[in-house]
């Protein structure tokens, strides 16, 4: 055999190895429990019978999250009546005196995260930072994680939209279609 050939066929074996471990690699998460602002527990399991469960993370302290305020309300009120669930936790972040604020400080229905459970499940690290997760048999498959869209800052500047694009592959029984992209954010204490 060649040095060619050998050469070739060790670049096939390589990169076939890489995509069949690359999808054994999917992160699955089966369960973390949140709190609502009246101490209730909120079980990620409990959401199972949805289509896909997207998990936001965010604190009014931190001028991305309160950027993306309006966007996250106009995205959840388009996917909810789609069998989209989205979850927005406020967690505490990296900021002298800015710790988790009360529930009641974020313009969206948060729940809070007292022992960082989620973020630490989800491998997140800033706010507002976006996990988009799938129900399978055994738990959740996560999908996305990373940016709402490619613009933190301005609204009307947004070119891709992140988490859009990969709700509506989803939603149509497509793969996402966007790999993750890195959150700018402040962040998250642990």
């Amino acid at each position: 055999m060649s040095i060619r050939r050998l050469s070739i066929l060790t670049a096939v074996a390589v990169l076939a190895a890489t995509l069949l471990f690359g999808r054994a690699k999917a992160q699955t998460v089966s369960d973390f429990t949140l709190k609502t602002a009246a101490n209730a527990d909120v079980a990620l399991k409990s959401y199972s019978g949805k289509k896909a469960v997207v998990v936001v993370f965010l604190n009014p302290a931190c001028a991305f999250s309160r950027l993306y305020q309006d966007r996250l309300a106009a995205l959840n009120t388009r996917f909810s009546g789609q069998g989209v669930q989205f979850l927005f936790i406020n967690v505490p972040i990296n900021l002298d005196g800015a710790g988790a604020a009360a529930p009641g400080d974020v313009a969206l229905p948060t729940l809070t995260d007292p022992a960082s459970l989620a973020s630490a499940a989800l491998g997140v690290s800033k706010t507002a930072e976006a996990v988009v997760l799938q129900p399978d048999g055994s738990g959740f498959t996560v999908r996305y994680r990373g940016a709402i869209d490619d613009n933190p800052q301005v609204a009307n500047n947004v070119q891709q939209k992140y988490l859009q694009l990969v709700l509506d592959n989803l939603l149509a029984g497509r793969a996402a279609g966007v790999e993750g992209k890195r959150a700018a954010g402040c962040l998250i204490k642990r």
